[in-house]
């Protein structure tokens, strides 16, 4: 599972084991997406969960990728049928001729 993180070029940090509820804690996070944290009693648990809450970060950043695209394949005249009279950020149309 390490192996994973290092071909996926990220970085886990390990934080110290502690001992919560007479039970060993394993806690670490994604240097690169610190946001994305994980607790378990065991470090395979551990990364199991970063790398299922990366999975979901990588596919929710992948979808919001592909939306920002779209609107700039468009010609200009299939701009103007979607956007009819609405100003939106990158598309400004000149009319000094």
């Amino acid at each position: 599972m390490e192996r994973w993180f290092e071909e996926a070029q990220l970085h886990v940090i390990e934080l110290p084991i502690s001992w919560q509820a007479g039970r060993l804690c394993y806690s670490a996070f994604i240097r690169e997406l610190p946001m994305l944290q994980a607790e378990g009693g065991s470090r395979k648990d551990v990364y199991r969960q970063l790398a299922e809450a990366y999975q979901i970060y990588w596919e929710k950043h992948q979808q919001t990728e592909e939306e920002e695209m779209t609107s700039s394949l468009l010609s200009l005249d299939e701009l103007l049928k979607y956007y009819d009279g609405e100003a939106f950020d990158g598309f400004d149309i000149s009319m000094d001729e």
